[in-house]
This record gives C-alpha cells, sequence and structure tokens, in this order.
C-alpha cells in the first residue's frame, strides 16, 4: 500500500508530488497519458499572474499571491526558464477606469506588491506598440512568464529525485474506500493507498463525485484557442498586456514567452467534450479581432502554429482543495491562474496529506534539479570543450531552435524521461520552431528508437496510437 496515489501528472499533481516527497518515499503519481504534462498544463498562456484579479478573500486569489512570490526562487532550485517581465493591464477607454482603479484596489487587497495605475505617456515609453485608443493601465511589476512545460518537468524530476514513482498509460476507472485508505481501480490492475490526491484537471469532477457524491461537482471544459509567432516577431511587446473588461467585453493577452516567441490569445468557449483540443476557425477569427484592440501592427503574418488548450472551469470559479473524505484530497477546479499557483498549490496539498497521515519530514530531501544543457547558453570556448568531450553537442538535430542530439539524449534518459516526439519537444524544443518539426522529426525518431532500444515504427507522436510510420512502401507493392 503507498502512502500516497497521485491522480494527475499536469502541474499540480507533480508540484503535490515534490512537496509531499518531502515527508514520504512511497508515493505514486498516476498518469491516463503517456507523460507528465500532457493535459491543461502544456497548453496555457505562460503566464505568473501577479494576483490582482482573483475575487479578494478567495482561495484562489491567496494561492495566486503565494505561488507568484514563491516562483523566482523556485525557478532557480529547480533550473526552469522563468522571467518578472512584469503585465500590464490596458484601459481602452476613461469610462473604463472606474474598472481599472477597482482592479487595483483588489489587488492591494489581495497583497500584490508595486502594483500602481500608470497614464498613456508612461505606457507608451514602456510599450510603443500599445493602442493609440489605450488612456491608461494597471501596472504590476511582480507579473511574469515561465515555460509551463519546463515548470512541470522540473517538479516531476525533482520528485522522482526525492523518491516519487510515476505510472503513465495507467487510466483510472474507479475507487473506493477500504479500511485503512482506498482502492484504486485503473485499466492496468488495482492499486491501494493510504491517501488520494484528485489531481486529475478537467476529469476531477469524475473522481471526486465517485469518493463524495453527496457533494457533486461539475467541471466544463473551457476552450482557448491560441496563436505563436515566430522568434522575429517575440520583441512585439515587453510584457504581459492584458485588455481590462469594458465595453468591449473580455479581451485577449499578448505576450513575449520565456523562448522568445510572441504568444496571442485566449478565447474562452465552454464545450461539452473534454478531449476538445481542436482550434476552430471561428476561435482564431476572435482571437485576431481582440488582439489588435490593445496592442497595434501585430504580426500575426508570422504565426508558426496555432492550438487551444482547456481549462477545468467550475462555475463557483474557485480552487477546491481540501479533505473531502478521510483520506481523499481534493486539488480540483484549478483553471487560471493554476499554473503560477502550483507551487503554493503542491505545499497546500501536501500540508494537507502530512498532516492526515502523521507524517514526518525526511532529513535527506534534495530540493535541487539540474535542467537539460543548453549549449547556446556557453561560451565559445566552454561549448567547444563540451563537444570535445561529448561529440553529441556538436550534432545540430534541429535546426529552427539549434537543438542538440546530446540535448535530446539527455531528455530520454531523464526520470521521467522522453518517450515520443512531443516529450522530446516538449523538454528541449525540437520541433518547436518555424517549419514545425517539418525537417527535425525522423532524426528524432531515429535517436528515440536507438536510445531506447526499439524499433522506429514503435515511435509515436503522443503516445497511444500516434504512431509515425503505419508501414513500409514494399509492404505495399
Amino acid at each position: 500500500m503507498y502512502d500516497s496515489i497521485i491522480i494527475g501528472a499536469g502541474v499540480s499533481g507533480c508540484a503535490c508530488a515534490r512537496e509531499l516527497s518531502r515527508y514520504s518515499d512511497n508515493i505514486l503519481v498516476v498518469e491516463k497519458e503517456e507523460d507528465v504534462c500532457c493535459g491543461t498544463s502544456k497548453a496555457n498562456s505562460a503566464i505568473v499572474h501577479a494576483g490582482y484579479d482573483a475575487a479578494h478573500g478567495s482561495l484562489m486569489a491567496r494561492l495566486n499571491v503565494e505561488g507568484s512570490r514563491r516562483m523566482p526562487a523556485l525557478a532557480k532550485e529547480l533550473d526552469f526558464a522563468y522571467e518578472q517581465c512584469g503585465s500590464l493591464v490596458i484601459c481602452l477607454s476613461e469610462e473604463d477606469r472606474p474598472a481599472l482603479e477597482k482592479l487595483y484596489e483588489n489587488g492591494v487587497a489581495n497583497g500584490v506588491e508595486g502594483l500602481r495605475i500608470i497614464e498613456r505617456d508612461e505606457l507608451v515609453r514602456m510599450e510603443p506598440n500599445i493602442a493609440d485608443s489605450a488612456v491608461a493601465a494597471l501596472w504590476a511589476p511582480t507579473g511574469g512568464i515561465v515555460c509551463p512545460f519546463g515548470l512541470t518537468f522540473a517538479l516531476a524530476e525533482n520528485a522522482a529525485k526525492n523518491g516519487v514513482a510515476f505510472r503513465f498509460d495507467t487510466k483510472v476507472t474507479g475507487l473506493h474506500p477500504i479500511k485503512g485508505g482506498w482502492v484504486v481501480e485503473t485499466d492496468g490492475g488495482t492499486l491501494e493507498a493510504r491517501c488520494i490526491v484528485n489531481a486529475a484537471g478537467v476529469y476531477a469532477d469524475t473522481l471526486h463525485n465517485l469518493a463524495d457524491a453527496a457533494h457533486p461537482m461539475k467541471i466544463t471544459a473551457r476552450r482557448g484557442d491560441y496563436f505563436l509567432l515566430d522568434h522575429t516577431a517575440g520583441q512585439h511587446v515587453r510584457h504581459t498586456v492584458f485588455q481590462l473588461p469594458g465595453k468591449y467585453g473580455k479581451g485577449v493577452l499578448v505576450t513575449p514567452t520565456v523562448h522568445g516567441n510572441l504568444l496571442v490569445g485566449p478565447t474562452a468557449i465552454d464545450v461539452d467534450d473534454k478531449e476538445a483540443t481542436a482550434t476552430t476557425a471561428a476561435g482564431l477569427d476572435e482571437v485576431r479581432t481582440k488582439s489588435g484592440l490593445a496592442v497595434k501592427d501585430i504580426p500575426l503574418r508570422q504565426t508558426i502554429t496555432s492550438f487551444a488548450g482547456l481549462r477545468a472551469h467550475e462555475a463557483r470559479h474557485d480552487f477546491f482543495i481540501g479533505e473531502i473524505a478521510p483520506g481523499f484530497v481534493d486539488c480540483a477546479a484549478i483553471e487560471s491562474p493554476g499554473l503560477s499557483s502550483a507551487p503554493a498549490i503542491g505545499a497546500m496539498v501536501a500540508g494537507i496529506v502530512r498532516d492526515s497521515l502523521h507524517l514526518k519530514e525526511k532529513a535527506d530531501f534534495d530540493p535541487t534539479r539540474k535542467g537539460i544543457l543548453d549549449p547556446k547558453t556557453l561560451d565559445f570556448a566552454a561549448r567547444a570543450e563540451l563537444i570535445r568531450q561529448n561529440p553529441a553537442y556538436g550534432q545540430i538535430i534541429c535546426r529552427c531552435e539549434s537543438v542538440t542530439e546530446g540535448e535530446i539524449i539527455d531528455a530520454i534518459h531523464r526520470t521521467p524521461g522522453a518517450r515520443s516526439l512531443d516529450g522530446v519537444k516538449r523538454r528541449t524544443r525540437a520541433g518547436m520552431g518555424r517549419c514545425q518539426a517539418g525537417f527535425c522529426s525522423p532524426r528524432v525518431m531515429e535517436i528515440l528508437a536507438r536510445e531506447l532500444g526499439v524499433d522506429q515504427s514503435e515511435i509515436t507522436k503522443s503516445g497511444g496510437g500516434s504512431k509515425i510510420i503505419v508501414g513500409t512502401n514494399k509492404d505495399t507493392l
């Protein structure tokens, strides 16, 4: 029997696993997909919100501010990409100024540091491409941007380093209490644990309702469409630019990314299908129209891809974290700002489980993790020495992002490591550039097959039945 089983390997689940590994070596993370970071955590705005938006007094507000404060130190501890670039909420009309002031007051009440309202002259100096109609903005210097893949992988790898086990391609089909714990039924057999953490994203309501049918929860999948632009557009804005909800409705954001791209979106469309991650023409048209209200001349012709993600929306619009039955802890309805709040969410859940199971802090917990070495960050002499010692770092596999064979090999042999093209892409950016894997996929497949000791026909794009090779030409003759 495990001490804890965490269901879901998104950023919340991995944050819970990492924090719980301070107290226990007997933890299992169960994930229905083939890797960590395959759901909401892989398709979002990559924003660390300052915390001025969530309703004062809500759990969402408290954990957002705490998570944002924890992020800079955590980025150094776990070696993932994070930048505190600050954020701006743009007021496009004088009649909307009272709403801007109300947002400022809410942020101050939430404990957000450094907030102030700036006028157009200062705004234009900060963002030369701001819309001509912008009259003022709320400036939040503690807002930031992060790599959501990098954060999630860092949490997972550090959890594994401290004894957490991961089981992928394992779908939970049921659960029920037993004396001293719970039985978790999966499509790969049954598991037992003293405590369950429900971090199942858009499916967290299903598990909640199995544990506490008397207080049902309903999570709606809220789809958001995005455009991702090339590096050449990455400096169009210098900060995350939001639009103040006003007479034009709720707008979309425009933001730089930690990797030098420009991200534009999202929409907010409720869908019945919790796997509906396809973009739509209507959704992308909405992003095109609304993004131009706050930022002018966005070079959308430099789009290299579009994508959609799903948020786990619950009508009460707050996080639901707590022990709802003996040994069953909800970490549910984690929608935006869930990514920003993840460090605080993990600490809160770990505290609940620790107290429930009467766990003690381990003396040998190691809070550090070293990320995948990027040779581009080295000076010429250091890079030359690295290549001399390991020639794989001199072999460029992804030309768009200058990703080397050495980085891909490193990504594969980590725990948990890459097992698919998407697993390599999210860890190293091989395939995330302008050609969107058009050139590097065959070489990445060769490396995956060689390092994993399998035939290339077994390599998938993203696990399951997503095989790239479905037959050979000679077989069809």
